[in-house]
């Protein structure tokens, strides 16, 4: 009887597990720097390759720090830009500088006005683009009332955004917050409405609170807590409890008593 002999064969692959790090942003005319340990192994460099929106960098990465220059992509100012770090599983390079990917607040108002229910505002100067946050100052401070993206760019650029003047002095103003969370703000827009002062209806209400004309509005309780908020003739107050709250309205605070 022969023997029969089974001889197994063994494929080694002799594959680089790694890892990736993806940086999102946009080009801020500013290059990438990263520290670059050695591998696990203590065998060459951790990162073995760069890529800048899918296309592999020429940057020399075999060293403890690099560079990677963004200025050969012929990146346009606020480019969206995604750069990818290839790296060896056993280690982690370090990106020393990610916050170059994303936009600075760097705008100047060249002009702010605002007419009629209208605020006009052009800007130069905009290194990336960042939303413009529109504010009024009523009640003692300022309110968000909406926002409009940013262009970016260092052209002149023209925006505008339907406003609600209240009667007598306003003051109108655009700011930008970017990633340092300090406020870029523009000069005062002000506009003087010489219209009557709203007043409400009445001061003891059971389901309604009225206003003689449709204005902004904030309802608070007496502990200070916003129960409601709107734009309106009046304010549906039904499902309030009963008691003593406050409301800002047109320029000015007033008191009420829900029966």
């Amino acid at each position: 009887m022969k023997n029969l002999v089974l001889v197994a064969l063994t494929f080694i692959s002799s594959t680089v597990f790694a890892g990736t790090i993806l940086l999102e942003g946009s080009y801020q005319g500013k290059n990438i720097y990263v520290q670059n340990p050695f591998s696990g192994t203590g065998v060459g460099f951790c990162t073995f390759e760069i890529k800048v929106n899918g296309t592999v960098t020429t940057d020399e990465v075999n060293s403890s720090a690099f560079e990677i220059d963004l200025e050969n992509f012929d990146l346009k100012m606020g480019e969206k830009i995604i750069v990818s770090l290839q790296h060896k599983d056993d280690c982690r390079p370090k990106v020393l500088n990610p916050e170059v990917l994303k936009p600075k607040s760097t705008f100047t108002t060249s002009s702010i006005s605002v007419k009629g229910n209208t605020l006009n505002w052009t800007t130069t100067g905009e290194s990336g683009k960042l939303a413009f946050y529109v504010e009024q100052y009523r009640w003692n401070k300022w309110i968000r009332l909406g926002e409009v993206d940013g262009k970016g760019g260092k052209q002149l650029n023209e925006y505008n955004f339907e406003v609600s003047p209240h009667s007598g002095e306003n003051q109108f103003r655009v700011k930008q917050v970017d990633y340092t969370q300090r406020p870029n703000i523009s000069k005062t827009a002000k506009l003087r409405v010489n219209t009557p002062e709203l007043t409400l209806k009445a001061v003891k209400i059971k389901d309604k609170l009225e206003f003689t004309d449709e204005t902004m509005y904030e309802i608070y309780d007496a502990y200070g807590n916003i129960v409601k908020k709107g734009f309106s003739f009046s304010v549906d107050c039904s499902n309030m409890k009963k008691g003593v709250y406050y409301v800002n309205y047109d320029n000015k605070t007033e008191q009420f008593v829900k029966k």
